[in-house]
């Protein structure tokens, strides 16, 4: 069963990661270009939101910056709604990706690194996910990893959803100040990059409160 499953990720992976790279050549566009592209193809769509959705889910598999997305959503949606749906498109893209770090589970072992990691993210797995959140690990790496190693899907969610939320917040302010994507750094308002900056600092003076109560459940 396991050899079926890493099986059918693996020829999904190669399936859409292929047709990306097929129409990044063929249309010669960067993975900016290509972004804003849909950027400008659903602005003021009725489908805007849904086709968003889709393109988060897939962006696991195309090794698209998280980040990009999320200043797309500012973007499309401006800051409100873009902070809304930016948080739900990376719950499912992080859910995608959990999914496939479990399947490829197979026997973890419980000694060494790997075996204290897995022993650590089965009692603690909230907190964990929640600190490598506030600290701005990558984004797929945590997911796949906590897929791999075990945590249940449901408090890796919870802590996704709030640990995710000053980085999500951030970057669509910085995503509603350009008029777009390729504009560069340059373009970004000032008030917008000061409130990112803000929420990255808070984001990690919390990782702190969080690091000192693991340690202390842990204890």
């Amino acid at each position: 069963m396991r050899r079926y499953r890493i099986a059918f990720v693996l020829t999904m992976w190669i399936a859409i990661a292929g047709g990306w790279f097929w129409y990044r050549r063929s249309s010669g566009l960067s993975t900016t270009a290509a972004i804003q592209e849909a950027v400008d193809s659903a602005s003021g769509s009725w489908w805007a939101i849904a086709g968003f959705m889709v393109l988060s889910m897939l962006r696991p598999f195309v090794l698209v910056p998280a980040t990009l997305l999320t200043m797309a959503a500012g973007l499309l949606f401006g800051p409100v709604a873009g902070v809304a749906v930016a948080a739900a498109g990376a719950n499912a893209s992080a859910l995608v990706g959990h999914a496939v770090g479990a399947a490829f589970v197979g026997e973890v072992e419980r000694d060494g690194r790997i075996g204290r990691w897995r022993t650590r993210l089965a009692t603690n797995g909230f907190e964990s996910v929640l600190l490598m959140r506030l600290i701005f690990l990558p984004y797929d790496l945590v997911n796949y990893a906590a897929g791999y190693l075990r945590v249940r899907r449901w408090p890796f969610l919870a802590a996704t959803a709030i640990g995710s939320l000053p980085g999500t917040v951030s970057f669509v302010l910085l995503g509603t100040s350009l008029t777009s994507l390729a504009d560069g750094t340059g373009a970004i308002d000032r008030r917008a990059l000061l409130a990112s900056v803000i929420l990255i600092v808070a984001s990690i003076a919390a990782s702190r409160i969080v690091r000192r109560r693991t340690a202390d459940v842990t204890a």
